[in-house]
């Protein structure tokens, strides 16, 4: 089914037409009939549905589902949480104009969607959630799975969704779809607002009947609009920038979400100022002498040099997390000021920046024009500072890219094999652990694979669902979806492989195993010592201490993931893992899965960024006091960012 296809839905012209529906049969007609447009370019808004049929929604969403669906496929998850994360991945790859609607049963079904609901509104993507809920009626209560408060008895257990929602409702009467469902669209296509939107459905209220007035299921179309910032804003940031002699451009995710690339690399190019990349933007940059990769924590020595002295920060379309400000101490110019082009006026206004709140590709553009205008540039003292970071940053790479002596392949040399193999025909899927640095720190973007990061939530289990849900997403293209994950990430969620074999769809996963969560070792070390580790490693329980640091448990991962019916193997050198990958191309109807055992202890160099975590104020460890107090310097560089004001207030 093409995401683009039209749906007829004939309308009886009447003005007292009705059609009688249950709630769930005019969710399944309405949603059909709903679409987006942005810059002229239509899609249906809610293509189909992903989730398991339990008693909650079997004889609810799914018979109308299979009654009415005429153009609404349905996709069975094996985990409910893993339906949110495919739907996630089919937003990334539609740019938001498109998601899936997700519903699972009662209970611990419809709970186990809240982490993929913090997942989506964290990283303002738009998903439809439909979870099961307690009977309406009350007759029989307490029900099968229901929560009980003594006190406040319209409670349930959806109510969980409230805080990770950025729209939440419960059907208790069917008229209330006549304003849920319309508002529920809005939600999902505003660039400000969207995220998890959460409609709570009663099991007896799915099935209950309603006359719904046929206006209501005419086709609509939902604009995403493309919002300006005032013309005061962008006068006063062009005065900011004007008076930069150091500025530095941190792209974020809503550079892509904006179609903003090539404004942003003109803007880059144009004035010679150089582009740091966060985790939601990576691969936007330029890819000549003005990008510099990655940001923060796990980002490029070369860029965090460059945002040291920076004395004017662009920031566009991003939310300053943690991890790329190095928690607020990685830039340190006294003189800095921020400005921040955002759609969303809460994400424009952090660190005291000036906002300028409206679209990025109108924003980068105004301010392109005012700036050429007055003949603005950097100097070349600037630029060959630029160049030298870069050459610092190549350096680095090259020294983790070497063979080591008396260690098997590393996990760079893995996510170098990958980045040579892919091109812009393909897409690169992840979201935790170790493989975030990777990429963010040493993936080249200059073969325009699209990447897609979900690291504002950081969830495990994100990678697989959401590369199917890319998948689905991008039926007619040529190229693969890769998902780059850890072994425990892998353990932690591998089963939407199985629905990939029962789709012949195509889903390529690449699984770095080092034998436990060892991005957490390099942590625990840093603030411990070398004893510190603890609970990290996949190892048995050692039987003179009790603790986990027995023989490490030795599993086949590959003949797992080949038992849910993926092609797969298990590599060890950079040559297996080349022709596993060649391999891998010719797999057409199913997913494969490439083990690499790798060097498990063996990380990327650091950048001596800062990352503010909690540290034990109290111990009797020599190594925990050490790296407290090391901490605790660290802490020192975090700074109070005063309000940046225009020359117009100033």
């Amino acid at each position: 089914m093409s995401s683009t296809a039209t749906v007829e839905v004939p309308i009886d012209a009447s003005a007292n037409a009705i059609r009688r529906r249950t709630v769930a049969q005019a969710i399944v007609e309405y949603l059909q009939v709903q679409y987006s447009e942005l810059d002229g370019e239509r899609r249906r808004l809610v293509p189909g549905l992903y989730g398991i049929f339990g008693h909650g929604n079997s004889v609810g969403l799914a018979q109308a589902t299979d009654e009415y669906g005429t153009e609404f496929p349905f996709y069975p998850a094996k985990n409910e949480q893993s339906a949110v994360h495919a739907a996630i991945g089919y937003a990334k790859a539609t740019n938001r104009m498109s998601t899936l609607a997700c519903t699972a049963s009662a209970g611990p079904g419809s709970t186990n969607m809240v982490t993929g609901a913090a997942t989506a509104t964290t990283n303002r993507l738009p998903v439809l959630l439909f979870p099961a809920d307690i009977i309406n009626n009350r007759f029989g209560d307490p029900v099968l799975q229901q929560v009980e408060h003594p006190i406040e008895r319209d409670v349930s257990a959806n109510d969980c969704f409230r805080p990770v929602s950025r729209y939440f409702d419960r059907i208790t009467h069917p008229a209330q779809l006549l304003s849920t469902l319309p508002e529920a669209m809005r939600v999902l296509t505003d660039p400000v607002e969207t995220g998890a939107v959460v409609v709570c459905l009663p099991q007896d209220i799915q099935g209950a009947e309603f006359d719904f007035p046929e206006a209501f299921f005419a086709p609509r179309v939902w604009p995403i609009r493309r919002r300006p910032a005032t013309e005061d804003e962008i006068r006063d940031a062009f005065e900011i920038i004007k008076g930069a002699k150091r500025p530095l451009i941190v792209a974020g995710g809503g550079v892509r979400y904006s179609k903003a690339v090539s404004e942003l690399r003109r803007f880059s190019g144009e004035f010679g100022i150089p582009v740091a990349e966060t985790y939601a933007g990576k691969g936007v940059g330029p890819i000549d002498e003005f990008g510099v990769g990655g940001l923060g924590v796990t980002g490029t020595v070369g860029a965090n040099q460059l945002a040291d002295q920076a004395d004017c920060v662009i920031a566009v379309g991003t939310r300053l997390q943690d991890f790329i400000t190095a928690s607020r101490s990685l830039f340190q110019n006294p003189e800095l000021r921020i400005v921040h082009l955002n759609v969303s006026s809460f994400d424009a206004h952090k660190m005291g920046s000036y906002a300028v709140v409206g679209d990025a590709k109108g924003s980068l553009s105004s301010l392109q024009e005012r700036l050429e205008a007055a003949g603005y540039a950097t100097d070349a003292d600037y630029r060959d500072e630029i160049a030298s970071a870069q050459k610092f940053t190549r350096e680095r790479l090259e020294h983790d890219l070497q063979d080591f002596p008396g260690e098997t392949l590393s996990q760079a040399q893995v996510t170098h094999v990958l980045n040579e193999h892919t091109d812009a025909r393909d897409a690169l899927v992840l979201g935790s652990g170790g493989a975030v640095e990777l990429v963010h720190k040493a993936w080249n973007p200059a073969n325009g694979t699209e990447i897609h990061f979900e690291y504002a939530n950081s969830c495990m289990g994100h990678e697989i669902p959401a590369g199917l849900g890319y998948r689905l997403a991008t039926p007619d293209s040529t190229g693969d979806v890769f998902v780059l994950i850890g072994d425990g990430t892998y353990f932690m969620q591998p089963t939407e492989l199985l629905t990939a074999t029962q789709l012949r769809e195509k889903v390529t996963v690449v699984v770095i195993d080092n034998r436990g969560h060892q991005c957490i070792w390099p942590l625990q070390v840093a603030k411990g010592g070398p004893d510190a580790e603890f609970g990290t490693q996949l190892r048995e329980r050692g039987e003179a201490t009790g603790n986990f640091d027995g023989a490490v448990v030795d599993l086949d991962i590959a003949a797992n993931a080949a038992s849910m019916g993926s092609a797969a193997w298990t590599v060890t050198t950079a040559d297996e893992l080349r022709a596993a990958l060649v391999e891998a191309r010719e797999v057409h109807d199913r997913p494969a899965v490439i083990v690499a055992k790798v060097e498990p202890y063996r990380y990327l160099s650091g950048n001596g960024a800062f990352w503010d975590v909690g540290v034990p104020m109290t111990s009797e460890r020599p190594g925990n006091q050490a790296g407290t107090a090391e901490h605790l310097r660290g802490r020192a560089r975090q700074r109070f960012f005063a309000a940046t004001t225009g020359p117009s207030e100033g």
